[in-house]
């Protein structure tokens, strides 16, 4: 079907928002992990770029990758080479295109918009595969099956909490998600919302690469993985915009599903007068604050530790989570689920 002209601006304004929000969610990610590990080791952080508290940091940062030289090894495969950094930023950018701010405030309003963000989350780790293998680079090709054994491995816990909630909410669609809750856990019976939200947690940090679980690029074992041979504005685009616009997307993930989204933090009517948006960012930075805090309060687990503890400890509790939910939905009197 041919779009007619304003249809394509529609588009043409949609891409330019979502390339502008990235990379924007990203230098405030990287800002916000150099303050928050600072004062959780009690050092000040970044206090002169820019002036109040150094808020220019993260964009210095950026300037000096975009003044270094693009370098790529002569062993490489240079068409992948290239090519790993788009496939790994832009299943990123793709991840915004669904997550609801408000009930009237997104993108896109797709019915299927869990099962487009589980589907589409898990690509950027083919990008990161394909930057492995293309390097020449042993370290590198090192981190790509780190990689790939922790997407197999950490992805199952991811879905099969998300499936938890797509159960008793009765939809894939993240606004009937969001509108089935009234506060936190709200959909849940007591106890199984939290087990849920921990596996969900647990397995976003691990689909981020991100300590404790940052073994594909681990550096005191292999540099920094896939990335290894990457310099300028494509290490900037496949490894750092990469890993902050993953967190900041799967903490709003994590806000709409088990938090309530853009609903009040309870249901109490004077707090309906705040903006829905006022309550999603409350809650999407409470997540980021979650994830940055585990950086430096955990130790980095070895390989095997980390499978074991994906394939002896969350999945099980993942598929007993999914009973759980089912023997619910299907058994729980109407009166208690309401």
């Amino acid at each position: 079907m041919e779009l007619n002209l304003a249809e394509w601006q529609i588009i043409i304004v949609k891409v330019a928002i979502i390339l502008g929000v990235v990379p924007m969610a990203a230098l405030v990610g990287g800002y916000a992990e150099h303050k928050v590990m600072a004062h959780l080791q009690h050092r000040l952080g970044p206090m002169y770029a820019g002036g109040f508290h150094g808020w220019a940091q993260t964009l210095a940062d950026g300037l000096k990758f975009l003044y270094k030289e693009d370098i790529i090894p002569d062993a490489a495969d240079k068409r992948v080479f290239k090519l790993a950094p788009v496939a790994i930023f832009v299943p990123v950018v793709m991840i915004y295109l669904v997550i609801p701010i408000d009930r009237t405030l997104m993108i896109e309003n797709l019915d299927l918009g869990l099962f487009y963000l589980l589907a589409i989350g898990s690509v950027s780790s083919i990008g990161l595969i394909m930057a492995g293998w293309s390097s020449a680079n042993k370290y590198a090709l090192i981190g790509a099956l780190r990689s790939a054994a922790q997407l197999i491995a950490y992805e199952l816990p991811i879905v099969l909490a998300a499936a938890a909630v797509a159960m008793l909410a009765g939809t894939l669609s993240l606004n009937g998600i969001v509108e089935a809750q009234d506060w936190p856990f709200a959909l849940w019976p007591i106890g199984i919302g939290q087990v849920a939200f921990l596996l969900f947690t647990v397995g976003s940090v691990a689909e981020m690469t991100r300590i404790p679980f940052d073994m594909p690029v681990a550096e005191s074992e292999i540099i920094t993985g896939p990335f290894t041979e990457y310099t300028g504005m494509r290490y900037i685009f496949a490894h750092m915009f990469a890993e902050m616009g993953h967190m900041v997307a799967f903490a709003g993930i994590a806000a709409t599903l088990f938090l309530g989204g853009y609903k009040p933090i309870v249901p109490w009517e004077p707090l309906e007068v705040i903006p829905g948006f006022v309550w999603f960012f409350g809650k999407l930075v409470f997540m980021v604050f979650l994830f940055l805090w585990m950086r430096p309060t955990f130790p980095r687990v070895r390989e095997d530790q980390l499978q074991k503890f994906a394939w002896k400890f969350l999945i099980p509790v993942g598929l007993a989570l999914i009973l759980a939910v089912g023997a619910w939905v299907l058994y729980a009197p109407e009166s208690i689920k309401g």
